[in-house]
C-alpha cells in the first residue's frame, strides 16, 4: 500500500472544493481533479473510495467547522432571544470569513448529499441545539413547530441576507446591499417575535447598534 501524504490530501480536498463551488457537483471529475492537482488518478483513490466519498468527506469537514463556530460562546440554557442572537452572530461571522465553504454547504443543502444528515456536526452540536429549543419551549419562549419550520423561520432570513451581502446587491433595482449589525439585529428581532408564542413576553437582550459591516 502506498503511503498517505497529508499535503497531497489537503491539495486534493482544496481543489475539489473550489471546483464544486465554481462548477457544481457535475463539474467534479476524478480524472480532471487529478490533472489539476498534478497527481495520478490512482493517487486520489488512496484517500477516497470514489467521487461521492470525496464529497461526503468535504461535507463532514465543513459541517464540523461550521458547528464548532456556531457553538462558540453559546449556552444551551440561555433564553431563546439571547441564544439565537449568539448563533446568528457566530454563523454570520463564519460565513463572511469563509464564503467559499459557506457556499459549498449551501450547495450541499440543495443536493441529495444532504440526506446524509450533516454527519460532521457531531453529537455535541445536535444535543446543544435540542437542549436549547427544548428549554425555550418549556419556558414558553418558543412555539412548538416542526424542525423544518423552525429552521426556515429562525435561520433562512440570516442566510438570505448574507447572500445579498456577499453578492454585493439586493433585489433587482435596489442599490448595493450591505449587512451591518443594526440591520441584522432588526431582522433578528422580527424572527424572535415570529417564533414567540402569542401573549408571551419577549426577553429582548441589550444590544448596541453598530454601523460597521459585520466581519
Amino acid at each position: 500500500m502506498r503511503a498517505r501524504d497529508p499535503k497531497k490530501e489537503r491539495a486534493i480536498r482544496a481543489r475539489a472544493l473550489d471546483t464544486i463551488v465554481r462548477q457544481g457537483f457535475d463539474g467534479l471529475s476524478m480524472q480532471k481533479l487529478a490533472k489539476e492537482v498534478g497527481v495520478s488518478p490512482a493517487t486520489i483513490y488512496i484517500y477516497f473510495e470514489d467521487r461521492d466519498d470525496l464529497i461526503l468527506t468535504l461535507y463532514r469537514e465543513e459541517s464540523r467547522k461550521m458547528a464548532e463556530a456556531t457553538l462558540a460562546g453559546f449556552d444551551p440554557g440561555a433564553s431563546f432571544a439571547v441564544g439565537l442572537r449568539v448563533q446568528w452572530k457566530n454563523r454570520a461571522r463564519y460565513c463572511l470569513e469563509n464564503p467559499r465553504e459557506a457556499h459549498f454547504l449551501e450547495q450541499i443543502r440543495h443536493s441529495p448529499f444532504h440526506s446524509h444528515d450533516e454527519p460532521g456536526k457531531g453529537r455535541d452540536f445536535i444535543e446543544a441545539m435540542r437542549a436549547f429549543c427544548r428549554g425555550a419551549i418549556e419556558r414558553g419562549e418558543l412555539v412548538r413547530v416542526p424542525v423544518e419550520v423552525y429552521w426556515s423561520v429562525a435561520f433562512a432570513p440570516l442566510y438570505q441576507l448574507l447572500k445579498f451581502h456577499l453578492h454585493g446587491r439586493g433585489l433587482s433595482g435596489t442599490p448595493r446591499f450591505v449587512l451591518d449589525e443594526k440591520l441584522m439585529d432588526q431582522t433578528l428581532d422580527l424572527v424572535v417575535k415570529a417564533l414567540t408564542p402569542v401573549g408571551a413576553t419577549l426577553a429582548k437582550p441589550a444590544t448596541k447598534p453598530a454601523k460597521k459591516v459585520i466581519s
